[in-house]
């Protein structure tokens, strides 16, 4: 018996980062005004079913500390930042602001959600490179967390 494949439900904050992602990508590209951006972003469908205060947070906390989280990245890069698609970018800013910021957050949770907004809206291979920087700059951020050797 064939059963229909279902759609895994997005959880709230899965669908902030993927709205803090289509910002910033649109920040990145047409360098526009912020208040202009969140008032489009508020206004998309879907968007009531995010977790607003995690898409606040992450929004303007990456426009805030955008240089500080440049410099964490550039050590675990091969190239300039500039040099990247703004996808990968934009998941890169995203992942080293909740690795810096959300230590709630478990960083392979950070990881997970940034190589799966890659695998989303990035080339084929782009999630591959995203994995590798985040995995670096866990080590460098959270170094008790991701050395620890009784990992589940």
């Amino acid at each position: 018996m064939n059963t229909p494949y279902k759609k895994p439900v997005k959880s709230a904050r899965r669908r902030a980062r993927e709205f803090v992602l289509q910002g910033l990508y649109e920040w990145l590209i047409n360098d526009c005004q912020m208040r202009t951006l969140d008032e489009d972003l508020r206004e998309t469908d879907g968007f009531a079913k995010s977790d607003v205060a995690h898409f606040d947070l992450l929004l303007y906390g990456i426009v805030r500390e955008y240089s500080k989280l440049n410099l964490a990245l550039a050590p675990c890069l091969d190239r300039a930042i500039t040099e990247l698609s703004p996808i990968e970018r934009a998941a890169l800013l995203i992942g080293a602001y909740e690795l810096m910021y959300c230590a709630d957050i478990p960083y392979r949770v950070v990881i997970n959600e940034a190589v799966e907004l890659t695998k989303t809206f990035g080339g084929p291979e782009g999630y591959k490179f995203v994995n590798g920087v985040l995995d670096k700059l866990a080590v460098a951020l959270r170094v008790r967390e991701a050395t620890t050797k009784d990992k589940p």
